[in-house]
């Protein structure tokens, strides 16, 4: 296949680069750095290679005739204009299943190390505190009430793991799943109002864009938790910040955030809250996985065998 070329439109994960330059013909992000380059090779691009972040708009799908496919290593793929894709037969494929363990274990090291104030107690012992003084009591989460807004299979699995703490467990999703023993809310909204805990994993894109807002914040409520392991967009930020600066709730444990990696000063500054730089499917094992999957829906295709994983718009 080393005769096949494909544009690389991120800095890729080494576990899905190298197999990609063993294999094909690699451009790597030339249409962002050597525009005159680009125009000449983009009639023999027949695939692209993209990370979870990456912009694959109907602009750039339009300057390449002969693609075929976009593999992306992640399992959100919002940034990617699907529709345009379709319009021009070009599949593209994603990563699910393989970070979901992952994801869901960051889930629940978020609510911990927020309702605990973890990073705060571990400054505590760090800076000598402790000797003049224990640390304030805080909050307790085995067998609080979870809201899962989004019950696919990170969802799920999120729940399993709360199960074990004894946590009462909710959820919101576009149409109920009467197969699952979790009750059922029919908005975000009204499901923040019967829950301790807020976890977001929906995806992102234009229909789930600030679904979390003041609204909902305020049905959260000053004794409650916002943990998101979904996307930046879910969450209306500046409707956050304000939230957690005026106490209208308890705190967040934040994964990701609206314009990755500029986190608002504000946002930094407050004390109920726990960020980490969107790593929750970063382990050695998950990305192996993952950037195994995304080489493998690539070589399966120009094999003219089936994709392991198309997302769902393209099966």
């Amino acid at each position: 296949m080393s005769a096949i070329e494909v544009l690389s439109v991120a800095k890729l994960s080494p576990f899905y680069q190298e197999p990609l330059q063993a294999s094909f013909t690699i451009h790597d992000r030339v249409h962002a750095t050597d525009p005159a380059a680009f125009a000449a090779l983009a009639p023999r691009i027949r695939a692209i290679a993209a990370d979870g972040n990456s912009r694959v708009s109907a602009e750039l799908i339009a300057q390449l005739p002969a693609l075929e496919i976009i593999s992306v290593m992640g399992v959100g793929y919002d940034g990617v204009d699907v529709a345009a894709a379709k319009s021009r037969n070009v599949v593209v494929t994603h990563t699910p299943d393989v970070l979901n363990d992952d994801v869901a274990d960051l889930a629940i090291a978020l609510m911990l190390s927020v309702a605990r104030a973890l990073p705060q107690a571990e400054q505590f012992v760090r800076t000598g505190q402790w000797e003049k003084g224990g640390f304030p009591l805080q909050r307790k989460m085995s067998g609080a009430r979870l809201g899962i807004v989004g019950l696919g299979r990170i969802g799920q699995a999120i729940a399993t793991r709360a199960e074990a703490f004894g946590m009462s467990i909710a959820y919101n999703t576009r149409q109920p799943r009467p197969n699952l023993p979790y009750r059922y809310f029919p908005s975000a909204k009204a499901l923040a109002a019967e829950s301790d805990f807020l976890v977001a994993i929906t995806p992102g894109g234009a229909g789930t864009r600030n679904l979390i807002n003041a609204e909902v914040l305020k049905a959260l409520g000053p004794r409650g938790y916002l943990i998101n392991v979904a996307r930046g967009s879910v969450v209306d930020q500046d409707a956050l910040i304000e939230a957690l600066e005026k106490g209208a709730i308890a705190g967040a444990g934040l994964d990701v955030f609206a314009d990755e990696p500029h986190v608002p000063e504000r946002l930094r500054k407050l004390s109920n809250v726990v960020l980490t730089p969107h790593i929750a499917s970063a382990t050695q094992e998950t990305r192996r996985a993952m950037g195994e999957l995304a080489y493998a829906n690539l070589q399966a295709h120009f094999s003219g065998k089936t994709l392991l994983s198309p997302v769902p718009e393209c099966r």
